[in-house]
């Protein structure tokens, strides 16, 4: 199995994006899989995990279930299905006895704020992306989703911002640039399309590895009978 890693600020446009790419893989788009790291926001934020204000900081590393994360996205590209955790936004909660079920495909792309942050995950990824965007492009879409999606008020998605999505991106989001294969900016159509042909490539050469290898196991089960 086939993993991207597609990482970048709140607001960046990584689901977008992701969406484009599959969009262009045409007759290939039913062999991808998205896997949100939102899912992964832990059930109740550690204690060393929040502001000055008492808010917790979903915008640090800390936030999320990194050990769950770690182990299905190594079951996905083991070949084995996951149960993907549900996750509320608008109470800050997994949601009790409820996944998404999630089961094995040709490619999976994972998309996060810190899809690159981890080097044990980046290790098990075959082609690492980021999303770089403007700021004030990012707090704007950030704006209107939190409002409009994920009920919060405007004064709490400001405030927020401005006390730990920017400082967090600035330390550790920012970084995550360095480690990736290809850079995407705002304008990101023609880039969709060049993605999305390398990972046609992939997928053709993955299925004609496939058919060779039945081909092989054809001709020595053949072999054998005739030998018999």
């Amino acid at each position: 199995m086939y993993l991207v890693g597609m990482a970048g600020g709140s607001g960046s446009g990584k689901t977008t994006f992701a969406r484009k790419v599959i969009h262009a893989m045409g007759n290939e788009l039913q062999k991808i899989s998205i896997l949100h790291m939102d899912s992964y926001y832990l059930h109740t934020q550690p204690a060393n995990n929040y502001s000055e204000s008492g808010r917790p900081n979903y915008d640090h590393p800390n936030a999320f279930d990194w050990e769950l994360l770690h182990q299905h996205l190594t079951d996905l590209k083991m070949g084995r299905s996951i149960e993907v955790p549900v996750y509320d936004f608008s109470k800050s909660e997994r949601v009790a006895n409820d996944v998404v079920h999630l089961g094995p495909s040709s490619m999976v792309i994972f998309e996060g704020i810190f899809a690159l942050f981890q080097k044990e995950i980046r290790d098990i990824l075959d082609i690492k992306v980021f999303l770089q965007v403007d700021a004030d492009i990012r707090f704007t879409r950030r704006l209107h989703r939190d409002v409009e999606e994920r009920g919060r008020s405007l004064e709490s998605v400001i405030s927020q911002y401005y006390e730990t999505v920017r400082p967090m991106y600035q330390k550790y989001l920012d970084p995550q640039r360095q480690f990736a294969d290809f850079i995407v900016g705002e304008e990101n159509d023609n880039a969709s399309i060049i993605l999305s042909a390398r990972l046609k490539e992939v997928l053709s050469k993955n299925a004609s590895k496939n058919n060779q290898n039945y081909v092989n196991l054809h001709n020595n089960f053949s072999n054998t009978l005739n030998v018999n």
